[in-house]
């Protein structure tokens, strides 16, 4: 979960991508500045504490020079001067979350014990939308420790009807009998 910082940067974006109409724009600059950074040679050289910021500053527009864009540049620099460059991920997480809201979408994470072929997932994606009301984003996991079944979760909001957790809820009653 993205910290208050992360979120501050987030909405910042969002709100400066929605007045401009680049909400997608915007979304593939932190995906683009999330990969750069987590290159191992860039990040040790943004987060070593002998050079300094204007050095680090120089370091970013030099390997982001013709990628991105100015935009994603000017970001990359303020993200470097206040120290921020390892919340990236985080920030692109959070502008992604308030995207998909915006466009009426939910991420939905689904688990399973197997692997569910495309075909499932779709189908899984079609019923959860129609049940929301809303696009859904599926992400599909695979725990064998579920057994069977099917977790299902959307913000904090989780669904378990997994074998595992049924079997559990028989282990209690008995224990309780």
């Amino acid at each position: 979960m993205a910290g208050a910082a992360a979120r501050r940067y987030a909405r910042a974006i969002f709100e400066l991508a929605q007045e401009e109409g680049q909400v997608e724009d915007w979304a593939a600059r932190l995906t683009y500045l999330r990969d750069v950074f987590a290159i191992p040679e860039v990040r040790r050289v943004l987060q070593n504490p002998t050079n300094t910021a204007d050095r680090r500053q120089e370091a970013v527009a030099a390997v982001l020079a013709g990628q991105g864009g100015p935009e994603a540049v000017n970001l990359a620099r303020l993200l470097v001067e206040s120290d921020r460059v390892g919340q990236v991920g985080d920030i692109a997480e959070e502008y992604s979350r308030l995207a998909d809201e915006a466009a009426g979408r939910v991420r939905v994470t689904a688990t399973t014990a197997v692997d569910l072929t495309e075909r499932e997932k779709e189908r899984l994606a079609s019923d959860l939308s129609a049940r929301l009301g809303k696009e859904v984003r599926l992400t599909a996991r695979v725990d064998p420790r579920i057994l069977g079944g099917l977790v299902v979760q959307t913000g904090d909001r989780i669904i378990d009807a997994s074998v595992a957790s049924r079997l559990q809820q028989l282990r209690r009653g008995l224990a309780g009998v």
